[in-house]
């Protein structure tokens, strides 16, 4: 199963007022493992970042001016997460962002989701934690997961800790290897083994007459506290 975990940075927060994506990040998970595959890019977004945005990630216009323009890498980065399930934090504001951009292209380009699934985990924690706070950095908290290097966000950096939050969330990377050893032991232990004919025979221990006297005595006390009702009781023979 390929899955690639998403970010994206912008201009501001509403595509439909001409904000537009400045960076893009994605980090690759095959079977739930991460690979060393990624996808990164800043973005020339022809116009200028309000300063709220700015205040969240940093990105400056004049950073971004020699940058390529989104149709300069929208195949590139459509080939990178097509036919996979991206996993994205508050999904309906990064695919109406990247919507936005290849509706721009023409209408050949089509959505997000005519390339792969899309899995919104701010619906995910929602869901398991009702009635708290669900943002990336609280679920870094929640989780134990270390974002002390996030004073700004930045789509790689995010989307790298977004993959420590998704597999925390969902049963982590460790649980599906965890869960495999104990199949495999419960399997072993309810194979019937047979034992070597060749093995040395037991030693028999037989009781000693003290041993006896005192098995007859508790038998003789579960008659009397079962009314003579004990599945023990062979009757004294």
């Amino acid at each position: 199963m390929r899955q690639i975990i998403l970010d994206t940075e912008t201009t501001g927060l509403e595509p439909k007022q001409g904000h537009r994506i400045i960076e893009i990040g994605c980090v690759e998970l095959i079977n739930r493992r991460k690979t060393d595959q990624h996808y990164h890019q800043y973005i020339n977004p022809d116009r200028e970042i309000d300063d709220g945005a700015f205040n969240v990630h940093g990105i400056s216009t004049e950073f971004l001016s020699d940058k390529p323009r989104f149709k300069d890498i929208a195949q590139e980065f459509i080939d990178f997460i097509r036919d996979s399930e991206i996993i994205i934090h508050n999904a309906p504001f990064d695919v109406g962002f990247i919507d936005a951009e290849l509706k721009k292209l023409g209408r050949k380009w089509g959505k997000t989701e005519h390339y792969c699934t899309i899995v919104d985990t701010l619906t995910m924690a929602r869901e398991k934690h009702p009635g708290q706070k669900n943002s990336l950095d609280a679920l870094c908290k929640r989780y134990e997961i270390d974002n002390s290097k996030r004073d700004l966000h930045g789509a790689l950096l995010d989307a790298q800790i977004l993959l420590d939050v998704y597999l925390a969330m969902t049963g982590g990377q460790e649980t599906l290897g965890f869960a495999a050893h104990e199949e495999q032991e419960a399997e072993e232990q309810n194979t019937i083994k047979l034992a070597d004919a060749n093995r040395t025979p037991l030693r028999v221990i037989e009781p000693t007459a003290e041993e006896l006297a005192a098995h007859d005595k508790y038998l003789e006390l579960l008659r009397e506290k079962s009314d003579g009702k004990c599945v023990w009781d062979d009757g004294g023979h």
